[in-house]
């Protein structure tokens, strides 16, 4: 217990899926943590259940790729906590697609998945170089992020953004001397509720899923909070740059 204890997070996307069980651990952990998302009700419900009896937890609505948004929301984050020390750049969408894909949904996959966590991670920076203590950024990317599908032609090139982003954040930190580490994770497929939604539209496609990873199960969200927890703790000071793959074997 108490791996954050002190530290002040941002969590996008955190209403529901993986988001929520990462800020479920983070506050278990001892962190005050900032829930943003754009669905308001499931962030309010979460954060006030959170907030009691103690205030641990704060909603913040958020469009990541609005850069205004962004702007408000680490105002209200210092005015809240005084200071930021995490971010976890963890919403997305997943729209399928080839290469015979609409340029809209192209254009809206890098809009939240690339361009937002772009926006994250250069307001995070901002807000944390202020704030006198060590940061650490992390950038949700994907097993995708590292290869493709037929139907995953947007999602996997936002991914591969993400990666390569969280490099060059990375970069820019331990060139200007700044105490912040950029990582970012790479997920396989969990059960989350768009993920069990999905499933029980496709049912013939839970068989394939599950023989794509090795380990004999699809992952479940708190597989991969731990390994947030871990980039998110002092335990992980030497990791910079890194990809930490949580994917029972689908790579391999």
């Amino acid at each position: 217990m108490g791996r954050v204890e002190g530290k002040t997070a941002f969590v996008t996307g955190g209403a529901s899926g993986l988001g929520e069980a990462m800020v479920r651990l983070l506050v278990k952990e001892g962190a005050r943590v900032v829930v943003a998302d754009v669905d308001v009700a499931r962030g309010q419900a979460l954060a006030a259940e959170i907030a009691w009896p103690e205030e641990r937890a704060l909603f913040v609505e958020l469009d990541v790729s609005d850069e205004d948004g962004w702007d408000r929301a680490m105002a209200a984050t210092i005015a809240w906590a005084g200071k930021l020390n995490i971010l976890v750049n963890n919403a997305g969408v997943a729209i399928g697609g080839d290469m015979e894909m609409s340029l809209a949904a192209w254009r809206k996959t890098m809009a939240i998945n690339l361009d937002g966590t772009f926006l994250g991670t250069r307001a995070a920076i901002r807000t944390i170089s202020l704030c006198g203590e060590p940061g650490s950024i992390i950038n949700v990317s994907s097993t995708m992020g590292m290869t493709a599908e037929p139907t995953t032609a947007a999602y996997s090139t936002s991914k591969g953004g993400v990666r390569n982003l969280t490099k060059a954040a990375a970069v820019h930190c331990a060139t200007h001397k700044l105490p912040i580490r950029a990582n970012s994770i790479h997920p396989g497929m969990c059960v989350t509720p768009m993920v069990r939604d999905y499933l029980e539209q496709h049912p013939e496609a839970l068989e394939s899923q599950i023989a794509s990873h090795p380990i004999g199960h699809l992952g479940e969200p708190n597989d991969i909070a731990y390994g947030v927890l871990y980039l998110a703790s002092d335990e992980s000071k030497f990791m910079l740059g890194s990809e930490l793959v949580i994917d029972g074997g689908y790579l391999m």
